[in-house]
């Protein structure tokens, strides 16, 4: 690969949490294997729940030129709203701000988020392909007679946020592999809760569109899928899986994936992401 950003920085922008240290465990480690290739002069993090902050972009390196990635799914709230204006691109009140902008002397160009890259359709399908190979009990059940199921966060704050599931949802239906491909959501309907109803399938395969395996995906969404609350929290505490693969709920054998930030060629999304700013 050529050394076109040599003397340029990126920082991955993602959420954190303060009850989980695993949420950014993702951006983190992408940040690790980015900085390792030396592509960029400078490759660090930076947070809205966990330090360093966004707020303090770009002083947290030296670069004149600054990328700036979302390690984010979708176009929602955040991505949209919270970012830009901790970055400074944009005043509270504003909605339009300028993806290359200069900041405090610098110049910062913010890119579009590694969710709603291309490359993620695939990504999602050979995560239900993957689970199911490595949890053949009772024997392994074909696409053509499995429910696929994509679930997200979703939020009634902003219509965007659900856009990127729903988007794959489409992408993956129009292959004609799964029997049916639907979306479900943690906080708008169709909840995640309601799963075993949207389908008749003796065979469901839920893959969760999130960066990190972090308290949504390993807390939450086993028990909105039915796992007893104080059993997760045990298998938590002893660091077992909190979904055991397949788990039969409702009369239906349901698998249960990872969440999509160990994915091998996230880097390559990011650096694609770069590219596609300064074209």
């Amino acid at each position: 690969m050529d050394n076109e950003f040599a003397n340029d920085a990126l920082i991955l922008i993602a959420h954190g949490s303060t009850v989980n240290a695993q949420s950014s465990a993702s951006a983190r480690a992408l940040a690790e294997t980015i900085r390792d290739q030396s592509i960029f002069s400078e490759v660090v993090c930076a947070f809205k729940l966990e330090e360093p902050r966004i707020e303090g972009v770009p002083n947290l390196v030296n670069s004149q030129r600054v990328f700036v990635v979302p390690v984010t799914i979708s176009e929602g709230q955040f991505t949209e709203e919270i970012i830009p204006f901790d970055l400074g691109l944009c005043a509270k009140s504003e909605s339009n701000y300028s993806r290359k902008s200069k900041v405090r002397g610098k110049e910062l160009i913010y890119c579009k988020p590694v969710g709603t890259h291309s490359s993620m359709t695939d990504v999602i399908v050979a995560k239900a392909v993957d689970i199911v190979g490595r949890h053949p009990f009772p024997h392994e059940p074909r696409p053509s007679e499995t429910t696929l199921i994509v679930v997200g966060h979703g939020t009634r704050q902003n219509a965007n946020s659900r856009k990127a599931i729903e988007d794959q949802v489409e992408l993956i239906r129009a292959r004609d592999e799964y029997s049916e491909v639907f979306a479900a959501f943690m906080e708008e309907p169709p909840l995640i809760s309601d799963c075993y109803e949207l389908t008749k399938a003796r065979y469901i395969v839920i893959v969760p569109f999130f960066i990190s395996d972090g308290l949504h995906t390993v807390e939450d969404i086993p028990v909105l899928l039915g796992e007893p609350a104080d059993r997760v929290k045990e298998r938590m505490e002893s660091n077992q899986p909190t979904w055991r693969n397949p788990t039969e709920r409702k009369g239906k054998l349901v698998w249960y994936a990872k969440a999509i930030g160990e994915e091998p060629h996230l880097p390559e999304v990011v650096i694609d992401r770069v590219r596609e700013a300064i074209r």
